[in-house]
Protein backbone atom coordinates (compact mmCIF):
# COMPACT_ATOMS: atom_id res chain seq x y z
CA UNK A 1 0.00 0.00 0.00
CA UNK A 2 1.32 3.42 -0.97
CA UNK A 3 1.33 6.45 1.33
CA UNK A 4 1.04 4.36 4.50
CA UNK A 5 2.47 7.28 6.41
CA UNK A 6 -0.90 9.04 6.08
CA UNK A 7 -2.35 6.53 8.53
CA UNK A 8 0.00 7.99 11.12
CA UNK A 9 -2.20 11.09 11.01
CA UNK A 10 -5.57 9.30 10.84
CA UNK A 11 -6.55 5.66 10.77
CA UNK A 12 -9.96 6.48 9.25
CA UNK A 13 -9.74 5.76 5.50
CA UNK A 14 -12.71 8.10 4.88
CA UNK A 15 -10.46 11.03 5.73
CA UNK A 16 -8.50 10.30 2.53
CA UNK A 17 -10.79 8.39 0.16
CA UNK A 18 -14.18 6.77 -0.08
CA UNK A 19 -17.39 5.83 -1.86
CA UNK A 20 -20.70 7.21 -0.64
CA UNK A 21 -24.16 6.55 -2.08
CA UNK A 22 -26.52 9.52 -1.84
CA UNK A 23 -30.02 10.17 -3.13
CA UNK A 24 -30.82 13.51 -4.75
CA UNK A 25 -33.84 15.29 -3.29
CA UNK A 26 -34.35 18.24 -5.65
CA UNK A 27 -34.42 19.17 -9.32
CA UNK A 28 -34.92 17.10 -12.44
CA UNK A 29 -32.95 14.18 -11.03
CA UNK A 30 -34.82 14.05 -7.72
CA UNK A 31 -34.85 10.50 -6.38
CA UNK A 32 -31.83 9.41 -8.40
CA UNK A 33 -28.79 7.79 -6.80
CA UNK A 34 -25.28 9.21 -7.06
CA UNK A 35 -22.09 7.51 -5.90
CA UNK A 36 -19.78 10.24 -4.66
CA UNK A 37 -16.14 9.25 -5.12
CA UNK A 38 -13.17 10.83 -3.36
CA UNK A 39 -9.55 9.79 -3.80
CA UNK A 40 -6.48 10.70 -1.78
CA UNK A 41 -4.99 12.10 -5.00
CA UNK A 42 -7.41 15.03 -5.07
CA UNK A 43 -10.11 13.62 -7.36
CA UNK A 44 -13.83 14.00 -6.67
CA UNK A 45 -16.44 12.55 -9.02
CA UNK A 46 -20.18 11.94 -9.19
CA UNK A 47 -21.11 8.56 -10.72
CA UNK A 48 -24.74 8.69 -11.89
CA UNK A 49 -26.35 5.33 -11.17
CA UNK A 50 -29.68 6.01 -12.89
CA UNK A 51 -28.17 7.23 -16.14
CA UNK A 52 -25.79 4.54 -17.43
CA UNK A 53 -23.21 4.98 -14.63
CA UNK A 54 -22.09 8.08 -16.48
CA UNK A 55 -19.97 10.77 -14.81
CA UNK A 56 -21.40 14.09 -13.67
CA UNK A 57 -19.33 16.80 -12.04
CA UNK A 58 -15.63 16.02 -11.59
CA UNK A 59 -13.15 18.11 -9.63
CA UNK A 60 -9.39 17.83 -9.35
CA UNK A 61 -7.72 19.37 -6.29
CA UNK A 62 -10.77 21.55 -5.79
CA UNK A 63 -10.97 22.78 -9.38
CA UNK A 64 -13.82 21.87 -11.69
CA UNK A 65 -12.63 20.04 -14.81
CA UNK A 66 -16.01 19.00 -16.28
CA UNK A 67 -18.81 20.81 -18.12
CA UNK A 68 -22.43 20.83 -17.06
CA UNK A 69 -25.22 22.35 -19.16
CA UNK A 70 -28.02 24.59 -17.91
CA UNK A 71 -30.24 21.49 -17.66
CA UNK A 72 -28.34 19.97 -14.75
CA UNK A 73 -28.48 16.28 -13.88
CA UNK A 74 -31.22 14.27 -15.59
CA UNK A 75 -33.22 11.15 -14.78
CA UNK A 76 -34.64 8.31 -16.89
CA UNK A 77 -38.05 10.01 -16.69
CA UNK A 78 -36.73 13.32 -18.00
CA UNK A 79 -34.70 11.52 -20.64
CA UNK A 80 -37.81 9.77 -21.97
CA UNK A 81 -39.89 12.95 -21.79
CA UNK A 82 -37.35 14.94 -23.82
CA UNK A 83 -36.38 12.14 -26.22
CA UNK A 84 -37.25 14.24 -29.27
CA UNK A 85 -35.88 17.49 -27.77
CA UNK A 86 -32.29 16.57 -26.95
CA UNK A 87 -31.15 20.08 -25.98
CA UNK A 88 -33.95 20.35 -23.39
CA UNK A 89 -32.45 17.51 -21.39
CA UNK A 90 -28.76 17.00 -22.30
CA UNK A 91 -26.78 17.41 -19.04
CA UNK A 92 -23.25 16.85 -20.45
CA UNK A 93 -21.22 16.05 -17.33
CA UNK A 94 -17.74 14.55 -17.52
CA UNK A 95 -19.02 11.52 -19.46
CA UNK A 96 -22.23 11.02 -21.42
CA UNK A 97 -22.36 7.60 -23.10
CA UNK A 98 -23.97 7.58 -26.55
CA UNK A 99 -25.43 4.54 -28.35
CA UNK A 100 -25.90 1.64 -28.36
CA UNK A 101 -27.73 1.47 -31.68
CA UNK A 102 -27.19 4.99 -32.98
CA UNK A 103 -25.14 8.11 -32.31
CA UNK A 104 -25.38 11.57 -33.81
CA UNK A 105 -28.57 13.24 -35.07
CA UNK A 106 -32.04 11.66 -34.83
CA UNK A 107 -32.63 8.92 -37.36
CA UNK A 108 -35.69 7.09 -38.71
CA UNK A 109 -34.73 3.58 -39.70
CA UNK A 110 -37.59 1.82 -41.45
CA UNK A 111 -40.16 3.40 -39.16
CA UNK A 112 -38.09 2.90 -35.99
CA UNK A 113 -37.13 6.21 -34.37
CA UNK A 114 -33.63 6.63 -32.96
CA UNK A 115 -33.19 9.75 -30.79
CA UNK A 116 -30.13 11.95 -30.91
CA UNK A 117 -27.14 10.08 -29.48
CA UNK A 118 -29.21 6.97 -28.79
CA UNK A 119 -30.95 5.68 -25.67
CA UNK A 120 -28.29 4.03 -23.51
CA UNK A 121 -27.60 7.11 -21.36
CA UNK A 122 -31.22 7.11 -20.22
CA UNK A 123 -31.10 3.55 -18.88
CA UNK A 124 -30.50 2.90 -15.15
CA UNK A 125 -27.83 0.53 -13.90
CA UNK A 126 -28.75 -2.83 -12.33
CA UNK A 127 -26.68 -5.15 -10.12
CA UNK A 128 -24.86 -2.17 -8.67
CA UNK A 129 -21.87 -2.90 -6.46
CA UNK A 130 -19.29 -0.66 -4.83
CA UNK A 131 -16.18 -1.73 -2.98
CA UNK A 132 -12.51 -1.11 -2.29
CA UNK A 133 -10.25 -3.74 -3.86
CA UNK A 134 -6.46 -3.61 -3.51
CA UNK A 135 -6.38 0.16 -3.06
CA UNK A 136 -8.85 0.76 -5.89
CA UNK A 137 -12.37 2.17 -5.51
CA UNK A 138 -14.55 0.06 -7.80
CA UNK A 139 -18.11 0.60 -9.07
CA UNK A 140 -19.81 -2.04 -11.21
CA UNK A 141 -23.20 -2.25 -12.85
CA UNK A 142 -25.17 -3.59 -15.81
CA UNK A 143 -27.12 -1.41 -18.24
CA UNK A 144 -29.46 -2.83 -20.86
CA UNK A 145 -31.02 -1.41 -24.01
CA UNK A 146 -33.92 -3.63 -25.06
CA UNK A 147 -37.10 -3.97 -27.10
CA UNK A 148 -39.79 -6.62 -26.65
CA UNK A 149 -39.40 -9.18 -29.45
CA UNK A 150 -36.39 -7.19 -30.69
CA UNK A 151 -32.89 -6.28 -29.61
CA UNK A 152 -31.16 -6.71 -26.26
CA UNK A 153 -27.76 -5.12 -25.88
CA UNK A 154 -26.13 -5.38 -22.47
CA UNK A 155 -23.39 -3.07 -21.25
CA UNK A 156 -21.43 -4.26 -18.24
CA UNK A 157 -19.49 -1.33 -16.84
CA UNK A 158 -16.66 -1.24 -14.35
CA UNK A 159 -15.34 2.14 -13.19
CA UNK A 160 -12.17 2.13 -11.08
CA UNK A 161 -10.46 4.95 -9.17
CA UNK A 162 -7.01 4.19 -7.71
CA UNK A 163 -7.14 5.25 -4.07
CA UNK A 164 -3.91 7.25 -4.10
CA UNK A 165 -4.25 8.70 -7.59
CA UNK A 166 -6.36 10.96 -9.78
CA UNK A 167 -7.29 8.49 -12.51
CA UNK A 168 -10.63 7.15 -13.78
CA UNK A 169 -10.53 3.74 -15.50
CA UNK A 170 -13.60 2.62 -17.45
CA UNK A 171 -13.90 -0.92 -18.76
CA UNK A 172 -17.03 -1.83 -20.71
CA UNK A 173 -18.21 -5.13 -22.12
CA UNK A 174 -21.04 -4.86 -24.66
CA UNK A 175 -22.87 -8.09 -25.38
CA UNK A 176 -25.57 -8.92 -27.91
CA UNK A 177 -27.97 -11.06 -25.88
CA UNK A 178 -30.05 -12.31 -28.84
CA UNK A 179 -29.81 -15.04 -31.48
CA UNK A 180 -29.33 -12.63 -34.37
CA UNK A 181 -26.62 -10.09 -35.27
CA UNK A 182 -27.23 -6.53 -34.13
CA UNK A 183 -25.89 -3.27 -35.55
CA UNK A 184 -24.43 -1.08 -32.83
CA UNK A 185 -22.70 2.25 -32.31
CA UNK A 186 -20.97 3.68 -29.25
CA UNK A 187 -19.38 7.00 -28.43
CA UNK A 188 -17.84 8.19 -25.15
CA UNK A 189 -18.74 11.88 -24.89
CA UNK A 190 -16.18 13.37 -22.46
CA UNK A 191 -16.90 17.05 -21.74
CA UNK A 192 -14.25 19.40 -20.36
CA UNK A 193 -15.02 22.84 -18.94
CA UNK A 194 -13.60 25.89 -17.18
CA UNK A 195 -11.13 26.42 -15.56
CA UNK A 196 -9.28 23.46 -17.09
CA UNK A 197 -10.59 24.68 -20.45
CA UNK A 198 -9.76 28.30 -21.19
CA UNK A 199 -7.99 30.41 -23.79
CA UNK A 200 -4.72 29.25 -22.19
CA UNK A 201 -5.44 25.57 -22.86
CA UNK A 202 -3.96 23.51 -25.68
CA UNK A 203 -4.52 20.03 -27.12
CA UNK A 204 -1.67 17.65 -27.82
CA UNK A 205 -2.15 14.72 -30.23
CA UNK A 206 0.10 11.85 -31.31
CA UNK A 207 2.15 12.50 -34.43
CA UNK A 208 0.89 11.69 -37.92
CA UNK A 209 -2.78 12.24 -37.20
CA UNK A 210 -5.35 12.66 -39.96
CA UNK A 211 -8.03 15.26 -39.22
CA UNK A 212 -11.33 15.48 -41.09
CA UNK A 213 -13.80 18.37 -40.68
CA UNK A 214 -17.44 17.44 -40.19
CA UNK A 215 -18.73 20.27 -42.42
CA UNK A 216 -17.73 23.56 -44.08
CA UNK A 217 -17.84 25.40 -40.75
CA UNK A 218 -15.37 22.94 -39.25
CA UNK A 219 -13.27 23.14 -42.41
CA UNK A 220 -12.76 26.85 -41.72
CA UNK A 221 -11.28 25.92 -38.33
CA UNK A 222 -8.72 23.43 -39.61
CA UNK A 223 -5.27 24.24 -38.28
CA UNK A 224 -6.75 25.72 -35.09
CA UNK A 225 -8.28 22.61 -33.57
CA UNK A 226 -5.64 22.56 -30.80
CA UNK A 227 -6.25 26.18 -29.79
CA UNK A 228 -9.04 27.87 -27.83
CA UNK A 229 -10.34 31.42 -27.83
CA UNK A 230 -11.91 33.24 -24.92
CA UNK A 231 -15.71 32.86 -24.72
CA UNK A 232 -17.45 34.39 -27.73
CA UNK A 233 -20.81 36.17 -28.04
CA UNK A 234 -21.71 34.03 -31.04
CA UNK A 235 -19.85 31.25 -32.78
CA UNK A 236 -20.83 28.08 -34.58
CA UNK A 237 -19.57 24.86 -33.04
CA UNK A 238 -16.70 22.98 -34.67
CA UNK A 239 -16.59 19.19 -34.99
CA UNK A 240 -13.50 17.33 -36.21
CA UNK A 241 -12.72 13.64 -36.62
CA UNK A 242 -9.20 12.48 -35.84
CA UNK A 243 -7.75 9.22 -37.10
CA UNK A 244 -4.77 8.41 -34.87
CA UNK A 245 -2.04 5.78 -34.75
CA UNK A 246 -2.12 5.81 -30.94
CA UNK A 247 -5.18 6.08 -28.70
CA UNK A 248 -4.39 9.13 -26.59
CA UNK A 249 -4.84 12.90 -26.41
CA UNK A 250 -3.85 15.50 -23.79
CA UNK A 251 -5.52 18.73 -22.76
CA UNK A 252 -3.08 20.99 -20.93
CA UNK A 253 -3.50 24.38 -19.30
CA UNK A 254 -0.16 25.88 -18.18
CA UNK A 255 -1.89 28.87 -16.61
CA UNK A 256 -3.73 26.59 -14.19
CA UNK A 257 -0.94 23.98 -14.00
CA UNK A 258 -3.40 21.22 -14.89
CA UNK A 259 -3.68 18.57 -17.56
CA UNK A 260 -6.14 15.86 -18.55
CA UNK A 261 -4.76 12.76 -20.23
CA UNK A 262 -7.27 10.57 -22.07
CA UNK A 263 -6.36 7.10 -23.35
CA UNK A 264 -8.57 4.48 -24.97
CA UNK A 265 -8.54 1.12 -26.79
CA UNK A 266 -7.92 2.12 -30.38
CA UNK A 267 -8.87 -1.30 -31.75
CA UNK A 268 -12.47 -0.98 -30.55
CA UNK A 269 -12.69 2.83 -30.74
CA UNK A 270 -10.77 3.81 -33.89
CA UNK A 271 -12.11 7.37 -34.24
CA UNK A 272 -11.75 10.41 -31.98
CA UNK A 273 -14.38 13.09 -32.46
CA UNK A 274 -13.65 16.59 -31.17
CA UNK A 275 -16.44 19.03 -30.32
CA UNK A 276 -15.35 22.62 -29.80
CA UNK A 277 -18.00 25.08 -28.59
CA UNK A 278 -16.70 28.40 -27.30
CA UNK A 279 -19.91 30.43 -26.85
CA UNK A 280 -20.33 32.42 -23.63
CA UNK A 281 -22.09 30.31 -21.02
CA UNK A 282 -21.71 27.11 -23.05
CA UNK A 283 -17.91 26.90 -23.13
CA UNK A 284 -16.97 23.26 -23.64
CA UNK A 285 -14.57 20.87 -25.32
CA UNK A 286 -15.79 17.38 -26.16
CA UNK A 287 -13.23 14.61 -26.69
CA UNK A 288 -15.13 11.55 -27.88
CA UNK A 289 -13.61 8.14 -28.67
CA UNK A 290 -16.02 6.33 -30.97
CA UNK A 291 -16.52 3.44 -33.37
CA UNK A 292 -18.36 5.62 -35.93
CA UNK A 293 -18.60 9.10 -37.44
CA UNK A 294 -21.70 10.27 -35.50
CA UNK A 295 -23.96 10.59 -38.54
CA UNK A 296 -27.03 8.73 -37.27
CA UNK A 297 -27.94 5.08 -37.77
CA UNK A 298 -29.08 5.19 -41.41
CA UNK A 299 -26.30 7.47 -42.68
CA UNK A 300 -23.71 5.41 -40.81
CA UNK A 301 -24.98 2.24 -42.46
CA UNK A 302 -24.89 3.91 -45.89
CA UNK A 303 -21.31 4.97 -45.14
CA UNK A 304 -20.46 1.34 -44.26
CA UNK A 305 -19.27 2.41 -40.82
CA UNK A 306 -22.12 0.96 -38.74
CA UNK A 307 -20.62 -2.02 -36.93
CA UNK A 308 -22.31 -5.32 -36.07
CA UNK A 309 -22.13 -7.63 -33.04
CA UNK A 310 -22.85 -11.28 -33.79
CA UNK A 311 -25.32 -13.38 -31.84
CA UNK A 312 -24.14 -13.56 -28.19
CA UNK A 313 -20.82 -11.95 -29.16
CA UNK A 314 -19.11 -9.25 -27.11
CA UNK A 315 -17.09 -6.10 -27.75
CA UNK A 316 -14.79 -4.73 -25.06
CA UNK A 317 -13.63 -1.15 -24.66
CA UNK A 318 -11.30 0.46 -22.15
CA UNK A 319 -10.62 4.11 -21.37
CA UNK A 320 -8.47 5.96 -18.86
CA UNK A 321 -8.76 9.63 -17.87
CA UNK A 322 -6.06 10.99 -15.60
CA UNK A 323 -5.66 14.50 -14.22
CA UNK A 324 -2.25 15.85 -13.29
CA UNK A 325 -0.53 18.91 -11.95
CA UNK A 326 2.07 20.10 -14.48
Amino acid sequence: MDNLYLYEYSSAPEQFYGLRRVQLQEGGASGCTVVEVTTAGGLQADVLVDTCLDLGLVRYKGFNVSFLTKNGYDSPARFAECEKRFTNNFPAGMLYTCGLRSTGPPSDDGGEYHPQHGRIHGQPAMNLSTCVEDDVLVIRGTIRETSAFGHMLELRRCIAFPVWGSKIIIQDTIKNMTHRPEEFAILYHFNFGFPLLSEDARLIFPEDRKTLPRNDQAKSGLGHECEFDAPQDEQDEFVFFHELKEGWVKLINPENNMSANLRWSLDSLPILAQWKNLVKGDYVLGLEPSNNYIMGRVAERDNKTLQTIGAFDTVKTSLELEFKTI
